[in-house]
């Protein structure tokens, strides 16, 4: 398996399209859920209802054939960071708030953070997706995304089981698979995609992916040297088990917090070994079959 992106894998050669991506920096996602409605109302996806969950503000839950933007709530009592002024402590406006039982110390009541995040399809470098799908409904574009095209999609769920990060959902009224692309179409006619355009903070941020690399390293160095040392940047690694994600997080806890995989693999890396020891016991079996006839014809 070769550790290049995937645009020269595929052909593109020495006039490959520069590999686009996103960089989500959940330390300035204030959970406005814009770029879930912009998804939305985009690209034309079904109302999905509206379950309250109890979860913080997450009512969405997850990603899912229906929900290929998600952002998570997830409360912690814990402060989010040394950051300091010279007046002394940053206020970061956060909400506080007292249960029977808590401390009623003000400073305790500070101690209080609110992660957000906004979850999508990772569109990895080696994406098992697109080795498990028997029709070539997806494919790989010239930008280094992953698309579905749904009208050849056959609703076989191979691609379902195979995604690592579980980002790929079947609807259930005909079968099909569908998940995030990455605003293909936008992306075609040269605009950035629905929900980085419409992101108030520039939490979501769109462009070539060696760019928004470098871009992660600063930020993520900008935040340790303030004192916040939990700050890790999340599918950013090409030498990681999907060969890196062209959707990547820079995450302020450990990623399962945010309900990611923390090692993912891509699920197909072991099938050639597997076919290989499945033709060798099957060449085995038939030359003891052999042996067996031949034995009982003379």
């Amino acid at each position: 398996m070769s550790a290049d992106d995937p645009p020269s894998d595929g052909g593109y050669g020495d006039d490959a399209t520069p590999r686009f991506g996103f960089f989500t920096d959940t330390s300035v996602c204030i959970g406005c859920k814009a770029c879930e409605v912009a998804c939305k109302e985009w690209n034309a996806i079904p109302e999905d209802g509206l379950e309250f969950s109890g979860n913080s503000y997450d009512n969405t839950g997850g990603l899912g054939a229906d929900t290929w933007r998600h952002v998570a709530f997830i409360e912690q009592r814990k402060p989010l960071g040394d950051q300091k002024s010279e007046a002394g402590a940053v206020d970061l406006g956060l909400p506080g708030f007292e249960r029977p039982g808590d401390a009623t110390d003000a400073g305790d009541r500070t101690a209080f953070r609110w992660l957000m995040s906004s979850d999508v399809c990772k569109h990895c470098t080696h994406a098992a997706c697109l080795d498990v799908c028997p029709t070539g409904s997806l494919f790989r574009t010239e930008f280094g995304t992953v698309v579905v095209q749904e009208d050849i999609c056959n609703g076989c769920g191979y691609c379902v089981s195979a995604c690592p990060y579980g980002v790929i959902d079947q609807r259930q009224d005909d079968g099909r698979a569908w998940k995030c692309t990455m605003c293909y179409d936008r992306m075609g006619d040269g605009m950035e995609p629905a929900c980085a355009k419409a992101c108030p903070t520039d939490s979501i941020q769109f462009g070539e992916l060696d760019v928004l690399r470098e871009r992660a390293d600063a930020r993520l160095a900008q935040l340790h040297d303030a004192g916040i040392d939990d700050a890790r940047l999340y599918g950013h690694d090409p030498d990681d088990g999907v060969g890196g994600d062209g959707a990547f997080f820079l995450l302020l806890d450990e990623p399962e917090v945010y309900g990611l995989p923390p090692d993912p693999v891509v699920t197909t890396r072991d099938l050639p070994t597997m076919w290989k020891h499945a033709g060798i016991a099957a060449a085995g079996m038939l030359t003891g079959l052999a042996a067996v006839f031949l034995g009982r014809s003379r």
